[in-house]
């Protein structure tokens, strides 16, 4: 479009595509709730997260199932929303169950030991009624 380094850093930033969005959608499942994540989980969209789960949490879920599988990325931010998550869970007597994610987030939760915290499955349909870890 123009000359010069100036220019080719102005083009450069106007190709760079937007920042994909959070989706999130729900399934109920009798008295658990799976929440289904695709896209990116990070400063921008980590508020909205926590809102949405907060209004969910207040439906009196036995189980709450995050399936991160769909999931691009995730920042510190993100993972605070789901130790969040899952303190409110704790507190509450509910289950939180965090679906394994790709490669970069499972990384990222195994970096940080929130894989250790945190009831990790790779398999949503496999969730059954277990009591609520005491760690």
């Amino acid at each position: 479009m123009g000359d010069g380094p100036r220019a080719a850093a102005t083009d450069l930033y106007r190709a760079t595509p937007p920042m994909p969005p959070l989706d999130v959608t729900t399934e109920p499942r009798g008295d658990q709730l799976r929440v289904v994540l695709a896209g990116e989980l990070d400063i921008v969209n980590a508020p909205r997260l926590e809102e949405q789960l907060v209004a969910l949490e207040a439906d009196d879920v036995g189980t709450l199932i995050l399936d991160l599988r769909a999931l691009d990325f995730i920042d510190s931010t993100g993972l605070r929303t789901l130790i969040a998550a899952n303190e409110r869970a704790r507190s509450a007597g509910r289950r939180l169950v965090v679906v394994r994610g790709a490669k970069a987030v499972d990384r990222l939760l195994s970096l940080t030991q929130l894989d250790q915290r945190l009831d990790i499955v790779d398999d949503p349909d496999a969730v059954g009624a277990q009591p609520v870890n005491g760690d």
